[in-house]
């Protein structure tokens, strides 16, 4: 049980999952708060919550690596693909089709970003991931064509919530180079940007006025569906890697599903709960994975959050450091074999 406690696979199964659940549960409350504000608007309004997310968890002691001009490039690539055009899109979605039909749709976002991280990033996905990854997709395609039978698909919106999976697979693979920076002030950062772009959009489309209570709703969904949900991908991306980080995200849209089901879509049907068991057994697959062998190290430089008690940092400080701590260092080249995620130190091909 302690190893399972330790594991980094559990640990970074566990961290998706949450963020999953935060946003999953976004995606209905938005379509119930977002009814009379403009797509453009509910974007700014979503990420200015997100931005006091950002705020109020940032690091303000030296546990995390600090944002360096270096890494501001990507981070306005995350902010346009993931806090303007993706909740753009979605909200527009969401507007035209039913919130249980945009919370399944969502289950593209998982492929995408699996698809994305292995071109990109050359992760190694085995048969038992690959397996949970079909899984997850049959799961929502499923839970898809059963959205699709129960009368209107309203295409277009559909096409719109698809439209911002793709937006999101791409800022899920961008901010897997950002993952061991402090979370907090990626969050801050992204949604600071994506909070004043979608506000300019949202003005010049005449959006600017809006009933102050649902603007307040959109708010709070922010700050916990999108703001919190981002740290804790970025904490799983951290110790998981992106490609299983999104498979497990892909959760998101069967606990959208049932948040919507719990606001009064009574679509209930064998294709629902047969998706849902799905994607419950490609979680299962994911945190009971084991990936241990012999492998090697080259030397690397780098700066992020650490411990001394992992086997990988080795290097000495003069007095030892207890707990967290962040610093440039070097890792000497070693060889070894234990349990390990496609992390930061565990890119090695097989």
């Amino acid at each position: 049980m302690a190893s399972m406690k330790n594991s980094p696979i559990v640990q970074g199964a566990l961290l998706a999952l949450l963020a999953a659940v935060l946003f999953g549960a976004s995606a209905p409350l938005v379509q119930k708060a977002g009814t009379h504000i403009g797509s453009w608007m509910t974007a700014a309004l979503l990420y200015a919550g997100a931005a006091i997310t950002g705020l109020l968890l940032r690091s303000t002691t030296a546990q995390e690596a600090t944002l360096q001009q270096r890494h501001w490039p990507r981070l306005l690539l995350m902010a346009f693909f993931g806090a303007v055009i993706g909740p753009a899109a979605l909200a527009w979605g969401l507007q035209h089709t039913s919130g249980m039909s945009a919370s399944l749709m969502l289950t593209l976002e998982a492929v995408f970003t699996v698809a994305l991280s292995c071109l990109f990033y050359r992760e190694q996905i085995d048969r038992r991931v690959g397996l949970a990854i079909l899984l997850l997709t049959s799961g929502g395609l499923l839970l898809v064509l059963d959205s699709a039978e129960s009368g209107t698909p309203q295409v277009l919106g559909l096409l719109a919530v698809m439209g911002a999976t793709l937006a999101w697979g791409v800022d899920n693979t961008l901010s897997r180079a950002l993952a061991d920076i402090d979370p907090g002030r990626v969050v801050l950062g992204k949604a600071t940007i994506g909070v004043a772009c979608s506000f300019l959009i949202a003005t010049a489309m005449g959006e600017s006025t809006f009933p102050w209570l649902d603007g307040l709703g959109l708010f709070l969904i922010g700050a916990t569906g999108y703001g919190l949900s981002l740290r804790f991908y970025l904490l799983a991306q951290r110790t998981f890697g992106a490609a299983r980080t999104g498979s497990v995200f892909g959760t998101a849209p069967f606990i959208g599903a049932i948040i919507a089901f719990g606001l009064g879509e009574r679509n209930l049907s064998v294709w629902l709960i047969c998706g849902g068991g799905l994607m419950m057994a490609g979680i299962i697959l994911h945190m009971t994975e084991q990936h241990e062998h012999e492998h090697e190290h080259e030397a690397m430089e780098h700066e992020h959050a650490h411990t001394h008690d992992d086997d990988h940092h080795t290097h000495t400080h003069s007095p030892m450091p207890v707990g967290m701590h962040s610093h440039p260092h070097r890792h000497e080249p070693m060889r070894h074999s234990h349990s390990h995620a496609p992390d930061l130190h565990h890119a090695h091909r097989h």
